[in-house]
């Protein structure tokens, strides 16, 4: 389940988002990680607690509080998880033809093929859970073989964490977003329902898997910052359209470009499950998706695959999804708040004042991620 939210976090987005904020902020984005990891762990520690104490999924939550805005969080989930799985698909696409050299149309068909066949078993949620597992654990090995050949400035790293040269808060709002934005932060808390790990008797397993989730995330970021931070103090500018692979191709050569290939296709793969399994977790409100839950998966990943393959990456979509998106964790994360203070939903559960005063602060900070997601939106159309 840790490593299933975890690896749901980490798709091509947050790879390439890594490597390019290294080469703008080098030394100093080791500051920026820290901050959006607290900051985080803070959003998912609320969201997983309240949700499990409750036993309810978010939209449930939502409908609660206000009849029709689970339905709305419904409806931003699933458009944003569309328009992210386009993207997915085309990160595994890249990854394949990184790998064996297929054109992106046939390596789309086939990452979308790779992801449905999880959803086909009737074990499809043992299969998640191992699939994450596995391919978490080698995207952890590859990268952390890559930065042992970039010599990154590990004293340097430590000491900018903590006194930066610069800080940049639009990375540090990208990062929260990125982290625990949109269906992210309920990829972990649904399979927790699923899985039955409930009540208040389950807080410290809850709480376990959410510090968990966080630091398998975090390891994959910190050595991906680390390896890419040592080709560019070393003078290497990284490619504008493919930083990361940039970054191993320095490294390693043409063997870099292959363990970047194996890391954005197993990174894609674990994203297009989790974004999918999310998605489906939260239409289960509707009685027909209930009993219909592997097609409706299946159905998300091949609309779009066929997006990828036949129209492309459509930018226009993708950035109002982006936007959309930026709004999903203000306003999921305010209902989880004000839920855990709700009676008729935690019962006797005392949810801590401290951890609700921090997610509050949290709050305010995506709202703010919300507002900037909107401004690229805003100027499409004036």
């Amino acid at each position: 389940m840790a490593f299933f939210s975890a690896t749901s976090t980490i798709g091509p987005g947050f790879l390439t988002q890594s490597a390019q904020f290294t080469q703008e902020l080098r030394s100093s984005f080791a500051c920026v990680i820290a901050i959006s990891v607290i900051a985080s762990l803070i959003a998912q520690l609320n969201v997983w607690r309240v949700l499990s104490v409750s036993q309810q999924r978010g939209q449930d939550i939502a409908n609660a509080l206000l009849p029709g805005l689970g339905h709305f969080l419904t409806f931003l989930i699933t458009l944003g998880a569309l328009a992210f799985n386009i993207g997915n698909v085309g990160g595994a696409a890249l990854g394949l033809q990184s790998l064996v050299g297929l054109d992106l149309k046939s390596a789309g068909f086939l990452s979308a093929l790779l992801a449905i066949f999880i959803f086909i078993s009737k074990s499809a949620g043992r299969w998640m859970d191992r699939l994450a597992q596995v391919l978490g654990i080698l995207m952890i090995v590859l990268i952390a073989f890559v930065a042992l050949f970039t010599h990154p400035p590990i004293t340097k790293v430590l000491q900018q964490t903590f006194l930066p040269s610069h800080f940049s808060m639009p990375a540090t709002i990208t990062l929260i977003g990125g982290s625990v934005g949109g269906y992210i932060v309920f990829a972990g808390a649904h399979r927790l329902i699923d899985l039955g790990i409930v009540g208040e008797k389950e807080c410290k397993q809850v709480d376990r898997g959410a510090y968990l989730s966080m630091s398998v995330a975090t390891l994959v970021r910190v050595l991906l910052f680390l390896a890419v931070l040592g080709v560019v103090e070393a003078g290497h500018p990284l490619e504008a359209n493919n930083p990361a692979g940039s970054g191993f191709g320095v490294a390693l050569g043409t063997l870099g470009y292959k363990i970047f290939g194996l890391v954005f296709l197993a990174a894609s793969l674990t994203s297009i499950v989790g974004a999918s399994y999310t998605s489906v977790s939260f239409l289960k409100s509707f009685s027909w998706v209930q009993n219909h839950q592997r097609a409706c998966a299946i159905t998300l990943i091949s609309l779009s695959t066929l997006i990828f393959v036949f129209i492309g990456k459509p930018v226009a979509l993708l950035i109002l999804a982006g936007a959309l998106n930026g709004l999903v964790l203000p306003i999921s994360l305010a209902v989880v708040l004000v839920a855990g203070y709700r009676r008729d939903l935690v019962g006797t559960y005392r949810h801590s004042w401290v951890l609700a005063g921090l997610g509050w602060v949290v709050v305010g900070l995506s709202a703010y991620l919300g507002v900037l997601s909107f401004k690229p939106l805003i100027s499409m159309f004036v």
